[in-house]
C-alpha cells in the first residue's frame, strides 16, 4: 500500500500506514493505471488521493497519469483494435456475459468502494450494480443486431450495401454520482460493437470506477481492449484534451455536467471527432387537476430525493394545478419529511451524504434565495457539512435561482399553474431537456402534455428516474444530445460505410 506526501493534490508515491478514523482503522486502497491487460504505476509515479465525503479518511490513491500514459495507454488500445474488432459476436457475447455474472459476485466489493468514496447509501449501490448487469447483458444482445442492409443500385450488375462496422478505439468518460451504471453504461455498447475502450475514471471516484475495468478482465477480455486512465484533479483538463487529440481515438461519450460537456464537445470538435454528450437536468414533474395524488407524491418523492437528488434525471420542478395544489403538497410534503440524511456507514439511511460539504452549502445557498423572495419552506432546508434531509419548497418563481438552476440535491421546487398551458410553457421554460413526467388520469391528455415537453424522456404516471439498458437515452437543448441503449446506441458506436460489389466491367466517361 502506499500513500500522499504532502505536495498538493498530486505527489510521489510513498510507504503508508494505517490510518486511525472515526470508523476504525483502514487501510485506503491503492489504484493503478491499466492497459495491455494489466495494471501499472503513472510513469512519473505520481498518485492522488480521493476520501471519504463523511468521514474524511483517505480511502484510495490513485495513479496520476500524465501525458506520456495517455499515449501508452492509447498505443494499447489500437494495438488490440484489429483482431478485436473482428472478434466473433460469440465472443463479444460471453465475455459480456460472463461480466454481469462477475459483476454480481462481487457486489460487496464494488458496494464498499462506492460507498467509501461518494457516501453512497447501500439501496442506491444495489441499484447501481443490478443496472449494471443488465446494461452488460443487454450488450451482450446487441451482438447479432449490428446490421447492414443491401441498399437498391442504379447501376446494373452492382450490389450496393450499407456497412456497419467499429469505429475504432472509443473514449469513455463517467461520472461519481452513478458510478457503476453509468461507467457500465460508456463502456458496454462500445465493447459490443467491436471498438477498444479507454476508460477514463472519475477522480471521485477512482477505484469504483477501476474495478468495472477488472471486473471485464476477470470476465476475459483480450489485452487492450479495455483500458483505464486515472489522473489528479488539477491535470483533468490536460489529460482529457489527450486522450481526445490523439489519433487513434476516434468516438466520444462523455456523462456529466453541462459546464463540462461544452468543454468536451469543443475539444471533439476541433479534432472532428464526433461526441456523445448526456449532461445535466432539471426535470419537470407536471401533476394535473385529475392526476392520482397518492401516487404522484410517492413518485415525485423518489425522483427527487433518491441518492440525495445526485442523479441527472432528479425531479427538480414540481409544476402543479392550483385547483389541488394544496392537496398534492401536503402528501409530498409528508412523504419528505420522513426522509432524512446521515451516514450509510452506520446503518440503513433513507439517504446518504452529498459527494462534498461545499454541495451542500450551494443547495442551502439557492434555497436561501428562494425563501427571501417569497418561496415557503416546508421541511428539510439545514445542512449539516455533507448532509442534507429532503427539503420541499412551495410558491417558486421565475426571479428565484432555483426556479432555473440544477441543484443537483435533495430539494424540489413547486410552482403553481392555472391550467395545462401554463403547465406546458413552464415546463419547456428551462434550458435542459433530459427527462420529465406527467400525472393525469386522462391518458390522452396526459401523452399530449408529454408530446409537447421538450425533454429526450418523458414518462407518463411515473418516476422521472428511470432507467433501461434498451431504451434510447439522451437529451435535448443543454442535456446534450446522441442516445445510449438498444438499437439507438448502434450508431454512436459503429462507423456506418457505403460498399459495392461490382460483377461486370464499369462504364466510364474519360
Amino acid at each position: 500500500m502506499t500513500t500522499l506526501e504532502p505536495k498538493g493534490s498530486v505527489a510521489k508515491i510513498a510507504p503508508v500506514h494505517a490510518l486511525a478514523t472515526p470508523h476504525g482503522t483502514v487501510a485506503p486502497v491503492r489504484v493503478r493505471l491499466f492497459y495491455d491487460g494489466s495494471a501499472a504505476d503513472a510513469e512519473q509515479g505520481l498518485v492522488f488521493e480521493r476520501t471519504n465525503p463523511v468521514s474524511g479518511e483517505v480511502v484510495t490513491v490513485a495513479a496520476a497519469a500524465g501525458l506520456d500514459d495517455v499515449a501508452h495507454v492509447a498505443a494499447a488500445a489500437a494495438r488490440a483494435f484489429p483482431a478485436w474488432s473482428v472478434s466473433t459476436p460469440e465472443t463479444r457475447r460471453k465475455i459480456l456475459e460472463a461480466a454481469a455474472t462477475v459483476l454480481h459476485a462481487r457486489a460487496a466489493e464494488l458496494t464498499n468502494a462506492m460507498m467509501r468514496e461518494t457516501g453512497a447509501t447501500e439501496t442506491w449501490c444495489a441499484f447501481n450494480i443490478r443496472l449494471g448487469a443488465e446494461i452488460f447483458l443487454d450488450a451482450a444482445n446487441m451482438v447479432t443486431k449490428i446490421g447492414g442492409s443491401v441498399v437498391p443500385s442504379d447501376r446494373q450488375g452492382v450490389t450496393s450495401f450499407a456497412w456497419r462496422q467499429p469505429a475504432g478505439v472509443c473514449l469513455a468518460i463517467a461520472p461519481w454520482n452513478a458510478p457503476i451504471i453509468l461507467g457500465v453504461r460508456s463502456i458496454a455498447m462500445a465493447l459490443a460493437c467491436g471498438n477498444c475502450v479507454i476508460f477514463k475514471a472519475s477522480e471521485l471516484c477512482p477505484q469504483t470506477h477501476w474495478l468495472i475495468c477488472d471486473i471485464l478482465n476477470d470476465a476475459g477480455c483480450p489485452a487492450g481492449v479495455i483500458n483505464v486512465v486515472s489522473n489528479a484533479p488539477s491535470d483533468a483538463s490536460a489529460i482529457v484534451e489527450a486522450l481526445i487529440s490523439h489519433p487513434v481515438v476516434r468516438r466520444v461519450n462523455f456523462t456529466g455536467s453541462t459546464r463540462v460537456g461544452r468543454i468536451v464537445a469543443q475539444m471533439a470538435a476541433r479534432h472532428l471527432k464526433r461526441c456523445l454528450l448526456e449532461l445535466g437536468g432539471k426535470a419537470a414533474f407536471v401533476v394535473l387537476d385529475d392526476a392520482d395524488l397518492d401516487e404522484a407524491a410517492r413518485a415525485a418523492a423518489f425522483g427527487a430525493f433518491f441518492n440525495q437528488g445526485q442523479i441527472c434525471m432528479s425531479t427538480e420542478r414540481i409544476i402543479v394545478h392550483d385547483s389541488i395544489a394544496d392537496q398534492f403538497v401536503a402528501r409530498l410534503a409528508k412523504h419528505a419529511a420522513d426522509l432524512r440524511a446521515g451516514d450509510p456507514s452506520r446503518g440503513h439511511m433513507p439517504l446518504g451524504s452529498m459527494i462534498t460539504a461545499e454541495s451542500a452549502r450551494r443547495v442551502k445557498a439557492l434555497i436561501a434565495d428562494a425563501t427571501s423572495k417569497g418561496a415557503v419552506l416546508l421541511t428539510g432546508g439545514e445542512s449539516h457539512d455533507v448532509f442534507m434531509d429532503a427539503t420541499v419548497l412551495d410558491h417558486v418563481t421565475r426571479p428565484m435561482r432555483i426556479y432555473s438552476e440544477e441543484s443537483f440535491g435533495p430539494v424540489c421546487a413547486i410552482i403553481r399553474v392555472a391550467g395545462v398551458e401554463e403547465a406546458i410553457t413552464v415546463a419547456n421554460d428551462c434550458d435542459y431537456g433530459l427527462s420529465s413526467a406527467v400525472f393525469g388520469a386522462d391518458i390522452g391528455r396526459a401523452l399530449d402534455v408529454a408530446r409537447r415537453m421538450e425533454t429526450g424522456i418523458c414518462h407518463v404516471n411515473s418516476a422521472t428516474v428511470a432507467d433501461e439498458p434498451q431504451v434510447p437515452f439522451g437529451g435535448v437543448k443543454a442535456s446534450g444530445y446522441g442516445r445510449f441503449g438498444g438499437q439507438a446506441a448502434l450508431d454512436e458506436f459503429t462507423e456506418l460505410r457505403w460498399i459495392t460489389l461490382s460483377e461486370k466491367p464499369g462504364e466510364y466517361p474519360i
